[in-house]
């Protein structure tokens, strides 16, 4: 190899050559210090590599694309690398493999793969493929460096500019382009340029993202047109089986959804994500056997690993105690033994692991004990940081409860009360409900929550469009007072924006002040079902990873909140009601 080559490749650089057969491994790491690469880091399992990637940077990655042991698959792992923002841009991500057919070579490229190396290959080729990735992320460093201090504007305007003037890996530069300004919530641009795309290159990821906008801006169902076009056209696109499911779930399609999420989970039987989206899903339409068989195989997959919801190990508890599984529930709570080790001051695991040892306190018929953690739990359900996942467990744990001889004269009120806290549409109010199905009539409870939510928010606006705006500002805050409902505080604060010029400024000012008293009281509800945290990759995203710690979500804004209404609602109220509310009939 030339000196001018070595000089190119910085001496520090660093490599990671994941293969389970170690003569193609050491032929690899021998190949890559020729090259000029500092230090190469060799994993022979799936597993130790995640591992591995979740802690370090590495300049380059060579992975085998099937690894005939355990039958894991290299596309696998870099599908979830990308969900977990484990990959940063300046990577080099190769795949090697003996054979690969032209689906295999195009899932990648939708990946963000930088390339397939087919086997056998001389290191000139090798060297020369590295080479051609480098340069492409060399010709694109303005835009990572812009990422990477979080100026998402400028970055926009760069992939932009490098798009309309076709300037080398301008398509690329589109993609990235379309990521940024789904992120800063121009959604229409973002669908703008993912057309654009489609009309230069029909590519999938650029139809995948139209779906995807249509998803942000709150279109659902249209999203789901889309992809059942891009299914249509390839039922093995993965990614687009995830926004799908995603869709579904939000509509509250849940047999849909599980049907999804089954072909999803089919097509990358090794995906951590997948695994849970099912098993989550299976386990709040009541399908036991399929909850416990993809979350107990989730967590053999990556209990370890970034990708992983803790909350999966929380329902695989609820299905072990179904099956009266005392080892299961023991190896639950063994495995939260060793989670809180590594995250020592988490309220989140802390609250997980009272619901596993309820459970298991219950199925002993220590009953005294199990009680007492109910009402500790309870106790908390009013906090801000309550959020709708542990009103979820609560629920499902006081369902549990009504399945032995203890009577909780309690109980009631608190599910009411976590109802009318979460019932902010039909399918979280839904999902609330199924968490609660072991007690039908804790489930029926929750179901009439959403009902007096709505009417609460169409008595307040009947008052504002009767000409009395302030006092249906007043009616709703006392509402949400009452409830900790963040539908019905937004509601104040569209009907306080819209009229606050009509209002005496003192009283506006006394509103805005116990609306953010309120805020902080209500803490944060999700503006729409999902299953699990949902801070993994959104399916079809291109990750934007920046210098800095992972961004959580913003919640949309309050212009974005929909009520769920009966179907006479959307008749009773004016066009001004509709447009302010974007109210929907059920």
């Amino acid at each position: 190899m030339s000196s001018a080559k070595a000089a190119a490749v910085p001496s520090e650089s660093q490599a990671l050559v994941i293969d389970g057969n170690a003569t193609s491994r050491s032929i690899l790491v021998a190949q890559l210090r020729d090259y000029g690469i500092g230090r190469v880091v060799q994993c022979s399992r799936v597993q130790d590599a995640r591992a591995r990637l979740e802690h370090t940077v590495f300049d380059y990655v060579l992975c085998e694309q099937y690894f005939q042991e355990t039958g894991q698959s290299g596309q696998t792992l870099l599908d979830d690398l990308r969900r977990a923002q484990m990959l940063p841009f300046s990577t080099v991500f190769f795949m090697v493999t003996a054979e690969a057919s032209y689906a295999a070579v195009a899932e990648a490229a939708e990946s963000a793969l930088d390339g397939y190396l087919l086997k056998p290959f001389t290191p000139l080729a090798l060297f020369e493929r590295l080479s051609l990735a480098r340069l492409r992320k060399n010709h694109l460093k303005p835009i990572f460096d812009a990422i990477g201090e979080e100026d998402f504007e400028g970055a926009a305007k760069l992939c932009v500019e490098r798009f309309e003037a076709r300037q080398p890996y301008w398509l690329y530069a589109a993609r990235i382009g379309s990521e940024l300004l789904l992120r800063l919530g121009r959604h229409t641009e973002a669908r703008t340029l993912f057309e654009a795309v489609i009309d230069a290159r029909a590519l999938p990821w650029a139809k995948l993202g139209v779906a995807r906008a249509q998803m942000e801006a709150g279109q659902a169902p249209r999203a789901v047109n889309t992809l059942q076009g891009i299914i249509g056209e390839d039922a093995s696109f993965a990614d687009a089986y995830d926004v799908l499911g995603r869709a579904q779930v939000e509509m509250g399609q849940f047999e849909e959804a599980l049907g999804t999420y089954r072909t999803a989970a089919q097509l990358t039987p090794d995906s951590i994500v997948r695994l849970q989206k099912l098993g989550m899903m299976a386990h709040y339409l009541g399908e036991r056997e399929t909850a416990t068989k993809m979350l107990a195989r989730a967590a053999v997959l990556g209990l370890d690993s970034k990708l992983f919801d803790y909350q999966s190990v929380v329902l695989l508890a609820f299905n072990h105690f179904d099956a009266a599984d005392r080892k299961g529930l023991e190896r639950c709570m063994a495995d939260f033994a060793r989670i809180r080790e590594r995250h020592p001051g988490s309220e989140r695991l802390l609250r997980f692991e009272s619901v596993v040892r309820t459970l298991q306190l219950i199925l002993q018929r220590q009953f005294a004990q199990a009680v007492a953690g109910v009402r500790a739990m309870a106790a908390e359900a009013l906090s801000p940081d309550f959020d709708f996942e542990a009103a979820c467990n609560l629920i499902g744990l006081l369902a549990v409860l009504t399945q032995t001889s203890i009577d909780l004269p309690e109980a009631p009120g608190w599910v009411d009360a976590l109802g009318m806290r979460y019932s902010n549409t039909r399918s979280l109010c839904e999902l609330l409900a199924n968490a609660g199905s072991l007690c039908p009539a804790y489930a029926e409870a929750v179901r009439a929550c959403l009902p007096r939510v709505n009417r609460a928010a169409e008595e307040a606006i009947a008052h504002s469009l009767g000409g009395d705006p302030g006092g249906a500002v007043r009616q709703l805050l006392v509402h949400a007072d009452a409830t900790l409902n963040t539908k019905l505080l937004d509601l104040a604060q569209q009907v306080l924006t819209r009229y606050a010029a009509r209002l005496d400024p003192a009283p506006v000012a006394a509103c805005e002040a116990e609306i953010e008293t309120l805020r902080q009281r209500c803490g944060h509800a999700p503006p729409r079902a999902m299953l699990g945290q949902g801070t993994e990759r959104k399916p079809g995203e291109l990750v934007l990873r920046t210098g800095r710690a992972p961004a959580v979500r913003p919640t949309p804004p309050a212009t974005a909140t929909a009520i769920d209404t009966g179907p006479g609602a959307a008749a009773a109220a004016t066009a001004e009601a509709v447009d302010m509310l974007r109210l929907r009939p059920a």
